[in-house]
């Protein structure tokens, strides 16, 4: 088993400063390339363009541009429900890397975001892991706690650490030790269909302000329309799940541990909390007792929500920005009166902060993807070549591929990004881009565990499903999901 190496590395209006805490907190807050206490669409617009960048010149700092050697690497592709565009830049991301260091012999393979940490985990178990890995978020602690990782930070590949969401950070450090590099971070929001509203009685300028909102406006919708209100999303072992149910668990005052405090301890399970249940409670009224989400929620991802949305049959989802992109996709691909439909479907897209719960809370899962370097005795053959793997890494992680790379759906990791031509250009080009992105102060990563993916792939939609078929009660569903997080924790 050899390791090959070339040495050392050559919202408009105020931010408020408690939701701001869970994400600049860090054990050691530098000076980041971007004020994060300005943040607000606006600050984000005026930074815009403000900087150029050599990528090709940075990256030879760290392997040399005429390097011989062969990579293996794995990724989330882009599939369904993504937009053309997106699929135009992830290809144009592997051609330049082609061109730009000829001499790798690069074999990646793209994998759906449902598939990859199993197939991942499957491949580790039998030593035939790619050398480098780009995974969701959640799975940094779980493989770097399990020793599969190596040691990688943003200095090992010309950057610096704030240079990074210092909440993404937490993200790849396990034990004090940094094991990966965040490539891209993003924040949902709110989106609804503003002619739906108006034929339901609702004002169609102005979202659901809390989730009790959801709630009522959903059913109204439900019963004046005969069409489903809420884009419920309740499938297990998706992420599209965790990623629509915490935000309204946590707004409700809830959590799974504490994850949703500055300085989270994950010492006491929460899910079973009154405020937990009230969330559950929330989603169970939606589906079983007023019906006025699709019945088709316990399957769903938001793949099977745009379809819906854009036929003019769902009034209220959670998404990304590159949902309107996908609405454009759809609506070029529509035939007859179908393309008109889904034209005045677009015409009435609206985005919206994420609605809050009782007391005002408002939160949004924190997420986005990291890149990683694989210990050799785990990849197929026992070698990794660490010069190779650092140069598409390198790459991945700049201020112009972090940017391009997340375009339609995300947003750059590296917070230079913010600053390149091609951020002004998507702010330009990507209808209320400004929207999703000031929703990042409030955003609250998933924790910092290696027990996180089994928690909200697995347990999360789990009490959900229970919940919706009636299998259990809300209580008994939340108890549930709370005992099975202790017995996984080890008996917290």
């Amino acid at each position: 088993m050899t390791r090959i190496t070339l040495g050392s590395a050559v919202l408009r209006g105020t931010v408020a400063t408690a939701l701001m805490a869970s994400l600049m907190s860090t054990s050691a807050l530098g000076a980041p390339p971007v004020d994060l206490s300005k943040w607000s669409p606006e600050y984000v617009r005026s930074i815009a363009g403000t900087q150029d960048f050599d990528t090709a010149a940075d990256c030879a700092k760290v392997t040399p541009l005429d390097y011989k050697g062969r990579l293996t690497f794995w990724y989330q592709g882009v599939f369904e429900g993504d937009p053309d565009l997106l699929r135009q830049y992830y290809k144009e991301f592997f051609e330049t890397f082609r061109k730009t260091y000829p001499n790798i012999q690069l074999e990646e393979q793209a994998l759906t975001y449902n598939d990859l940490l199993d197939k991942f985990r499957t491949a580790l178990l039998g030593n035939a892991a790619p050398m480098a890995v780009r995974l969701q978020i959640l799975g940094g602690t779980e493989f770097a706690s399990k020793g599969y990782l190596e040691p990688l930070k943003p200095e090992d590949v010309g950057y610096s650490t704030d240079d990074f969401w210092p909440g993404a950070m937490k993200a790849v450090t396990w034990e004090d030790v940094t094991y990966g590099i965040p490539t891209n971070n993003e924040t949902m929001a709110f989106i609804w269909n503003a002619d739906i509203f108006k034929r339901a009685g609702l004002d169609p300028d102005k979202p659901p302000a809390t989730w009790d909102d959801v709630v009522k406006y959903s059913k109204q919708i439900h019963d004046k329309l005969g069409i489903a209100g809420y884009g419920l999303v309740a499938r297990k072992n998706a992420g599209n799940t965790p990623y629509r149910f915490m935000p309204q668990l946590w707004a409700y005052g809830g959590g799974v541990f504490d994850e949703a405090t500055a300085n989270p301890t994950y010492e006491e399970v929460e899910l079973n909390s009154p405020q937990s249940k009230a969330a559950l409670q929330a989603s169970y009224d939606m589906y079983v007792r007023d019906k006025s989400v699709p019945v088709s929620a316990l399957t769903n991802q938001q793949a099977d929500n745009q379809p819906l949305f854009v036929a003019g049959q769902l009034g209220m989802m959670i998404s990304h920005p590159s949902d309107y992109d996908v609405m454009l996709d759809l609506q070029k691909k529509a035939t007859g009166t179908d393309k008109d439909k889904a034209q005045t479907v677009i015409d009435n897209m609206r985005y919206g902060l994420i609605p809050t719960g009782p007391d005002g809370k408002r939160a949004v899962v924190f997420g986005g993807s990291n890149i990683h370097i694989l210990k050799p005795e785990y990849v197929e053959g026992g070698k990794v070549d660490e010069p190779a793997a650092k140069a598409i890494i390198c790459m991945w992680t700049s201020p112009e591929w972090s940017l391009k790379m997340a375009y339609a759906g995300s947003n750059p990791g590296n917070l230079n990004g913010f600053k390149t031509k091609w951020m002004k250009e998507r702010l330009d080009n990507i209808e209320f881009l400004d929207v999703t992105t000031s929703m990042l102060p409030y955003g609250i990563p998933f924790p910092a565990l290696p027990q996180s993916p089994e928690i909200m792939n697995i347990i999360v939609p789990d009490m959900l499903q229970n919940a919706l078929t009636g299998a259990m009660t809300v209580d008994q569903a939340a108890d549930d999901a709370a005992q099975r997080v202790k017995d996984l924790m080890g008996g917290l």
